[in-house]
């Protein structure tokens, strides 16, 4: 990359991984309530970070697992000098870890690299029951999931994948679109086992791809489609996209229409949710007006929130985003320091480790597994 592409690519990254956490903590708060009651309270929508169990501005578990697959990628990238590749199945361990934020409270001593310490994060936030039990089911080494690494069994299609991959749309142009489809789709797996789980979460990694590429959201849209197409079982997915782009060109926003794409509870719905509100407001300035849209629905709330932030920020980048919720949101300060690190990774990497050195700290923060 040019130092001008690099610094566009970094504001990408910052802004979707950011962006992901202010619409993820925005929904939060009313991800079990129905539309009437959100609107009796918010007529304009939820706009601003709201106390709902936990304080205003507190993430959910959709941007743990989402920071877990951003550090999940570095160590997969530094484990690459042991001549063996890039090994997706290096995410698998990156959720076992998450698991332990779930179960634990607080960072074992056992567990290597910086993240899993992060006292914060050992936090119960409503996590999915499917994340919970393949993980669980993993770590046993049971006979639904043999090892780590091995995808899940079970029908699941529920949004817990989709919410956590968009990092994998943010690596760098020189990993194929094809392949970053693929994997994230393989990742979105190690938890849930149906097509539908998995496809809905590669499409989402080929949009971000596409945005960080410089792409509209239309054409970034129609060219993650044009891969979606090219695997079996694709019609949920795509059925789902293809009505939210209609609605978006053919319908008024507003809560009502987004209700009718479902409730987000599952991957393809909360999908087109977010990408119906993106379309709804697609300028720098009607970021907020996105999110609120994302949000205020009877549904999972806090993953249509999450996504629909994924996609604008790598739209827009970092500058787009409502300043009144970035300087509140939980965890700014490990999101960006892991986006950065995210960043140094994928174009420096060779000044931080490599097959004969150097031989630096970061083998600390990211161990190579």
């Amino acid at each position: 990359m040019t130092r001008v592409a690099e610094e566009t690519w970094r504001a990408r990254v910052r802004g979707c991984l950011l962006g992901g956490a202010i619409g993820d903590a925005l929904g939060g708060p009313v991800e079990f309530e129905d539309a009437r009651s959100i609107l009796a309270k918010y007529p304009d929508g939820v706009r601003a970070f709201v106390a709902g169990g936990w304080p205003a501005g507190t993430i959910t578990d959709d941007t743990q697992m989402t920071l877990f697959t951003v550090e999940g990628l570095i160590r997969a990238s530094v484990r690459t000098d042991r001549g063996i590749g890039f090994t997706v199945g290096v995410l698998h361990g990156a959720y076992d870890r998450w698991l332990d934020t779930q179960t634990l409270s607080g960072p074992s001593g056992e567990r290597n690299g910086w993240l899993q310490g992060e006292q914060w994060l050992y936090a119960r936030r409503a996590p999915g029951n499917t994340c919970l039990t393949a993980l669980a089911e993993a770590r046993k080494g049971g006979p639904k999931i043999p090892q780590l690494g091995a995808q899940a069994v079970n029908d699941s299609k529920g949004c817990g994948g989709v919410m956590r991959v968009a990092p994998f749309g943010l690596l760098p142009e020189y990993f194929p679109a094809d392949w970053v489809f693929d994997k994230a789709a393989e990742a979105a797996g190690y938890t849930h086992g149906h097509p539908t789980g998995k496809l809905a979460s590669g499409t989402l990694a080929a949009i971000i791809r596409e945005l960080c590429g410089g792409a509209s959201l239309d054409d970034a849209l129609t060219k993650a489609t044009d891969l979606l197409t090219k695997h079996e079982c694709h019609e949920e997915t795509s059925t789902a996209l293809a009505f939210a782009r209609h609605l978006a060109a053919t319908t008024p926003a507003g809560p009502v229409t987004v209700e009718r794409l479902g409730g987000g509870w599952v991957a393809e719905e909360a999908l087109a949710i977010a990408v119906f509100a993106a379309l709804a407001y697609p300028e720098p300035e009607q970021f907020l007006d996105a999110l609120a849209l994302a949000v205020t629905h009877s549904g999972d709330s806090d993953s249509t929130g999450a996504i629909c932030g994924n996609i604008l920020g790598a739209l827009h980048g970092e500058t787009a985003l409502p300043a009144e919720l970035v300087f509140t949101v939980e965890g700014r300060s490990t999101i960006l320091q892991l986006a950065d690190d995210f960043a140094l990774e994928f174009t420096q990497g060779r000044r931080l480790h490599g097959d004969y050195g150097p031989y630096t700290a970061w083998f600390d923060r990211y161990p190579g597994g």
